[in-house]
């Protein structure tokens, strides 16, 4: 055979078709779309979850498809692939939070020798801030587009909704529709903002998924809601300058440290935020000025009513998981009645993510009773595909799993509460060491005196076994991340003890904690 320019290229065509080929030999293993099914694993929902499972199991030799797509919001916002926490989400959230803490560091900076503006001569640009956070995802969008196509899942992008416990139907923006089979089905599909139900409300207001691509400043902003969202955003809002009030018709933060909150909600009252407690909006309306008029009356009943005018209105008020949108009944799948999440059954294979139907799984926040956070998908995600397609065992543990509220007042915590400690403890069985700090930082600013908070909740009948760890202050959810660790290795009290502190970091008031709640002690640090 001669070396011709046209034996060398189909010597090349061959050798590729046979790689090709010899990729494909994986999927076969598993495979039953040579024969029954279109794929071995579809995936509906192409959030940080379904992401990470899908690209695990097509490493594992499974042929995968994710299908995904956004219906816009009353407003008309949508997004590229990646979920709520790349798009509508975290990354977002922390970024506009970022942008407060620059704000608060040009004006310490004074103090320490730089000839920077007064704060109140600081000025910010909305549409700046907006457009290049939106670049970035833009670029994050691209990048999950590009993985996808070169890991081998096949990228749908249409909604799927279940015709049967095997079948998909795909319906695309320009309404054309096709089925695909899967022996095996995973939802993915996270959630949406509620509404209140009241009259003109989509019209009128906003949720956190058209915040986030504003095209203009909020200006004068109505955030109802006590939820993490509702509170990171009318943070950085109050941060940004722009007259911030907060509606909240019962707790904050419910579900976490309701000490932790409360301290929450006294810093941001003293940085500017307003706050109307126990108060729901019954009206929203056009006003005559061009604002949005809204009217509200208290939680605990009676005829009173007040109203004030807003140039935006924020709903914040939880999520609804998206099972109804992709009809699992048609599948056979049990959800729970209230939250309409999947229950899972704790069986087979799929374990906590196993649906009743043993071939269809639920991982992130569509799975009913587990934390609504994205490592947890991304982790869940990563173990099932790993179990569904790698014969491997190990399971999701949900069990002291850290997280951070990113408020002016970040807060960082892993395990049980004061409150939940106590619910399932008693409260003569624990201990809580605390002590209130200054971090060294704002010591020259001359700001935030004792506005850092650290507790350490210990089991007393099992040798202090540390139980839960909270810290309010700057940086708490990078501080938290590392002691989390503690909780998974059943840490005690001593161990931390034990443990030598980096000085002078705000992480170490961990290792110096000696007074309880119990003892009635000052329990507010003074000096270094």
């Amino acid at each position: 055979l001669r070396s011709t320019p046209a034996t060398i290229f189909a010597l090349r065509v061959f050798f590729r078709a046979g790689v090709r080929s010899a990729k494909g030999f994986g999927h076969r293993r598993f495979s039953m779309a040579a024969g029954e099914y279109d794929y071995d694993l579809l995936v509906i929902g192409g959030g940080s979850g379904g992401l990470a499972c899908s690209k695990e199991a097509c490493a594992l030799g499974a042929k995968v498809a994710v299908c995904d797509y956004v219906t816009p919001t009353p407003k008309g916002a949508s997004w590229g692939l990646g979920g709520t926490c790349v798009n509508v989400g975290c990354i977002p959230k922390k970024l506009m939070h970022q942008a407060c803490l620059l704000g608060e560091a040009v004006d310490d900076a004074r103090e320490f020798g730089w000839s920077a503006p007064d704060k109140r001569e600081l000025t910010h640009d909305w549409s700046t801030m907006v457009n290049n956070i939106q670049d970035h995802i833009g670029s994050l969008n691209f990048a999950y587009r590009t993985e996808l196509r070169t890991k081998g899942v096949t990228y749908i992008n249409s909604l799927g909704t279940f015709v049967d416990d095997h079948t998909i139907e795909l319906t695309n923006k320009k309404g054309v529709k096709e089925r695909k089979t899967a022996a095996k089905i995973i939802v993915a599909t996270g959630g949406r903002p509620k509404y209140l139900g009241i009259p003109n409300e989509r019209e009128l207001c906003i949720t956190s998924d058209d915040l986030f691509s504003l095209d203009k400043p909020p200006g004068k902003t109505l955030v109802v809601g006590a939820s993490y969202v509702a509170l990171e955003c009318a943070g950085f809002l109050t941060g940004l300058k722009y007259d911030t009030t907060v509606m909240m018709r019962s707790i904050p933060l419910r579900g976490f440290d309701q000490q932790c909150a409360e301290n929450i909600c006294t810093y941001m009252e003293e940085q500017g935020t307003k706050f109307i407690r126990g108060c729901i909006p019954a009206a929203v309306e056009k006003a005559e000025s061009g604002r949005i008029k809204v009217s509200w009356k208290p939680t605990a009943g009676g005829d009173a009513m007040a109203s004030d005018e807003y140039d935006t209105v924020l709903l914040a008020i939880g999520r609804y998981a998206l099972t109804e949108e992709c009809n699992v009944a048609a599948a056979g799948v049990q959800v729970n009645p209230s939250s309409k999440k999947i229950v899972g059954t704790g069986a087979g294979v799929g374990q906590t993510e196993q649906s009743n139907v043993p071939h269809v799984f639920a991982i992130g926040d569509v799975l009913d009773g587990y934390p609504e956070l994205t490592p947890v998908a991304i982790q869940a995600g990563i173990l099932l595909a790993r179990r569904l397609f790698g014969n491997a065992t190990v399971a999701m543990d949900y069990v002291n799993i850290p997280t951070a509220v990113f408020t002016p007042l970040e807060y960082g915590c892993v395990g049980l509460s004061e409150d939940d400690a106590i619910a399932k403890h008693g409260a003569e069985n624990i201990d809580v060491y605390h002590t209130a700090f200054k971090p060294l930082e704002l010591t020259v600013p001359a700001r935030g005196d004792n506005a850092a908070y650290a507790k350490v909740i210990v089991d007393k009948q099992d040798s202090e076994r540390i139980i839960g760890m909270h810290l309010l202050g700057w940086s708490a959810g990078e501080i938290i991340q590392g002691y989390g660790m503690a909780l998974k290795l059943k840490a005690t009290k001593a161990d931390l003890d034990n443990l030598v502190g980096i000085h002078p970091t705000s992480a170490e008031i961990f290792t110096t904690m000696n007074i309880t709640k119990a003892s009635g002690k000052e329990w507010r640090a003074a000096g270094c």
